[in-house]
């Protein structure tokens, strides 16, 4: 028995050592609750913990702001606050885009998909967390194959763990045809390329990257049916994406080409393209910035640009997540944003395609209600994600209002600044609340408190 606790204890002491070495090294300014969870999960099940560190532990890997090759966008002459946050995070500058098309419904992105696939003709660059195996994805795969024997180059980033969760799609076609295929850091594959946790969540169609014609198309869409038309049976969910021109899409194509260099293990780019430095305030020029969050920053930007919107707002906040499962820096923030004025409007569906997240949010939702926010529960699954502040800013990509999309997740929004287009992404969510029901506050029972309370514990991996 004195055995046994001697080597129970040294597995614990070791566990912990390996925590406490590993988020110093590596400076992983780890978020406070998941460093709670992280010390008790290693001291109460050890032998379960120490192994599941090694693998999911690690959150960052960017370099030190001084480091060479970090990018830092020039400093913004008077530019409101957001230019000022977003500088400060060391995001590139506002850049000109031209012909915004945001789609109004999972039909229309998908014609507009494959308009943009059918007019490549140099390169196509595609990044997406998913590949349905249904008719989407198959038509998906058929058409870069047919665009790379007609002689256009393609390339697809898939990330490793996404390739799994909708049935891993037949790529053997695609490599056959000459298709260049990576895995982002699939489920087997050496550590040295980190950790199996951090996924690339970001979605983005590249086409003709070196052409003026250069074209993105963005947002929160996977390749597969559920996100466009649905299947027999199921309707299709409501998601949110858009298409564009300029000058803006050398931003994505420069970060597409670092994820690529990045799971490919060729060397990356040294630095984001530098922009022409734009005023983009009120009634100017029409500018937008690519925003990029994941271990690939220094910051967690979308997290803390949020932070800043909330308690900068002055007269409304609308929010769109399928997911909420904020820290509590973010709750306070939107229940006192709610509780000096602030109009804070939250939608999300009333049940997501993940059942722990909706049992997770029950708390937070309380909270905001209790503030004054007016939380929206939409009929339909709601994957779009989105966020508006006043007239000034329109945050529009691939982020969740959880935890694993602001502190874990390779994520891609576009910070629109432009006073009609912010319009109209408020108007897209105007059309969306109109099916949405409020939220009703009751207070949760005995099995429901204790059920969140225990989801909230591993809160930080949902």
């Amino acid at each position: 028995m004195d055995h046994y606790l001697t080597i129970h204890g040294l597995v614990v002491v070791a566990g912990l050592l390996a925590y406490v070495v590993t988020s110093h090294l590596l400076e992983q300014r780890r978020h406070p609750t998941a460093a709670i969870a992280w010390v008790l999960f290693i001291i109460l099940m050890p032998y379960a913990a120490l192994p599941m560190f090694l693998a999911f532990g690690s959150r960052k890997q960017a370099r030190p702001r001084n480091a060479p090759g970090h990018h830092v966008a020039p400093q913004p002459q008077g530019g409101s606050w957001v230019l000022q946050t977003l500088h400060a995070l060391g995001q590139p500058a506002p850049a000109q885009y031209l012909d915004l098309q945001i789609h109004a419904d999972g039909s229309q992105a998908l014609q507009s998909l494959w308009r943009h696939l059918d007019q490549a003709r140099e390169s196509i660059d595609i990044c997406t967390f998913i590949l349905g195996r249904g008719p989407i994805g198959q038509r998906v795969i058929d058409t870069l194959c047919a665009k790379a024997r007609a002689g256009v180059r393609v390339r697809l980033l898939l990330d490793g763990m996404g390739s799994l969760m909708a049935g891993r799609p037949d790529l053997k076609p695609l490599r056959k045809a000459g298709v260049s295929v990576v895995l982002f850091v699939p489920p087997l594959h050496s550590p040295l390329k980190g950790r199996t946790n951090l996924r690339n969540h970001r979605k983005m169609l590249i086409v003709d990257a070196a052409r003026e014609s250069r074209r993105l198309w963005s947002g929160g869409r996977n390749l597969a049916a559920e996100y466009f038309e649905g299947t027999p049976g199921h309707p299709p969910w409501h998601d949110l994406s858009f298409d564009l021109a300029g000058p803006l899409v050398r931003q994505a194509s420069a970060l597409f080409e670092r994820d690529w260099a990045f799971a490919s293990t060729e060397h990356a780019p040294e630095e984001m393209p530098a922009e022409e430095e734009m005023d983009v305030g009120e009634g100017s020029a029409r500018g937008a910035q690519l925003v990029a969050s994941g271990p690939d920053q220094v910051d967690d930007t979308v997290y803390a640009l949020l932070l800043s919107a909330a308690y900068q707002a002055r007269r409304r906040m609308a929010l769109v997540t399928p997911y909420f499962v904020p820290d509590a820096a973010l709750l306070m923030a939107l229940a006192l944003a709610a509780r000096r004025g602030v109009q804070v409007d939250l939608l999300m569906p009333a049940r997501s395609n993940h059942r722990l997240s909706d049992i997770a949010r029950g708390r937070a939702l309380r909270a905001l209600a209790q503030a004054g926010v007016r939380i929206w529960m939409a009929p339909q699954m709601l994957h779009a994600k989105m966020a508006v502040v006043d007239e000034h800013l329109a945050l529009v990509g691939s982020a969740n209002l959880d935890s694993r999309s602001l502190f874990l997740n390779y994520e891609l929004m576009m910070a629109f600044h432009e006073t009609g287009d912010v319009r109209r992404f408020a108007d897209w969510f105007g059309r969306e609340r109109q099916s949405a029901r409020l939220y009703t506050l009751s207070k949760p029972g005995f099995v429901r408190d204790v059920a969140e309370g225990m989801v909230l514990w591993v809160g930080f991996q949902l």
